[in-house]
């Protein structure tokens, strides 16, 4: 019987699924590559596909297809598009899944996967955020090993006793307060998409970043802690640390604080998620703490970045909001980075969005993107709202 794992990487062109492929490379004798999956960049998908040879890959743009298609023409490579290819090829037999297709559109192929038993490495947080009740008892139903690959939740999930969930007292997750750490609200309302992608650790696709700025991203990696570890909202912090180093830490009844360390970089927490339960090799920089010299903490502002507040806010109500927080944020990301609306817009619109569409019960995925499509509209429409809060 062969060793090899079999793997799947859903957005496999995007920051993380980038790095997975460049992990992959560096290994090929340890993985199949067995599906790969894009939104639209067909020409990278195509190049991935003739190096790494999987059985099917998938466009979730269907414009692209014939280019793509003709662009796999002889390889043997099944080439599929639209949502429903993006399923298909999530649908396809592997062991590992690297779940990385940004916002709500990865919800349907993860739980694909899901479904049929895979190893799920989830670098998806909306995935939680939109539909953490009805995806954690599908990880549950089908007996899933889910592996967080989101670097913060990675580091709890390497120190975290699970047999001794009764003795912890607490998370703490680290952020690095985005490129706006240091900004008045005053001199954030000018901010531009370019400055606000500028990160100062981390090398992320625009929309993370964005929500980095923001402080949004650890706000939704509040909720996602939720569901993972089983904790309460009063029972994960958030700390901010400017160097990036202290990915997370877990404290203890006892006193104790276990942290893990490391450079900023992807690929620890991909390589850890992908060689699991070894150890994989990664081209990481070595972290050199007396190079370092110092590290450094404070507590995050929730008045310059209400984002925060919200997320907690959608965590404690519980139910449908948390979908509407998240379908509000990415529609007012988008707008933002599209140019419709300034950056104190995009929280603005978030609060609008949660007060006005009614919260309720989720029990399937249809009642989850009813009220995601019914959050974006509303979110889509609104005007002028940070101005008018002044």
């Amino acid at each position: 019987m062969s060793s090899r794992k079999r793997v799947t990487i859903l957005g496999s062109t995007g920051s993380i699924g980038d790095s997975t492929v460049d992990l992959i490379d560096r290994n090929p004798d340890a993985y199949d590559v067995v599906a790969l999956t894009a939104n639209g960049n067909w020409q990278k998908l195509a190049a991935q596909a003739k190096r790494l040879k999987p059985a099917v890959v998938a466009l979730a743009d269907p414009a692209a297809h014939a280019d793509l298609k003709a662009a796999l023409a002889g390889t043997g490579v099944r080439v599929v598009a639209g949502p429903e290819g993006v399923c298909e090829a999530a649908a396809e037999a592997s062991d590992w899944v690297m779940a990385a297709i940004v916002g709500a559109a990865g919800l349907k192929p993860t739980l694909t996967a899901v479904a049929r038993g895979a190893t799920i490495a989830l670098a998806n947080k909306e995935c939680l955020v939109s539909a953490g009740t009805v995806f954690m008892d599908a990880v549950t139903r089908h007996k899933v090993t889910l592996l967080p690959v989101d670097s913060e939740h990675n580091a709890i999930f390497q120190v975290f006793d699970f047999a001794q969930r009764e003795k912890i007292r607490k998370i703490i997750l680290t952020a690095s307060g985005g490129p706006f750490r240091a900004w008045s609200a005053g001199e954030m309302r000018g901010a531009t998409p370019k400055q606000a992608v500028a990160h100062p650790n981390w090398s992320m696709g625009a929309k993370i970043s964005v929500d980095s700025a923001t402080m949004m991203n650890k706000g939704l990696e509040v909720i996602e802690a939720h569901y993972l570890f089983s904790l309460p909202n009063d029972r994960i912090d958030v700390l901010v640390h400017p160097q990036s180093v202290i990915h997370s830490m877990v404290e203890y009844c006892d006193g104790s604080v276990l942290a893990q360390l490391g450079s900023p970089d992807m690929r620890t927490p991909i390589a850890y998620a992908l060689g699991w339960p070894k150890r994989l090799d990664a081209p990481t920089t070595r972290l050199n703490l007396a190079a370092l010299g110092s590290l450094t903490f404070e507590q995050p502002d929730e008045i310059r970045f209400p984002a925060l507040r919200l997320a907690r806010r959608a965590l404690q109500s519980g139910g449908s909001a948390p979908t509407i927080l998240n379908a509000a944020n990415e529609v007012a990301v988008a707008r933002f980075l599209a140019g419709d609306v300034g950056f104190l817009d995009i929280a603005a619109i978030v609060e609008h969005t949660m007060d006005r569409v009614a919260h309720q019960s989720l029990t399937s995925l249809e009642d989850v993107m009813a009220v995601d499509a019914e959050a974006r509209r509303v979110a889509q429409a609104a005007r002028n709202l940070s101005a008018a809060a002044e």
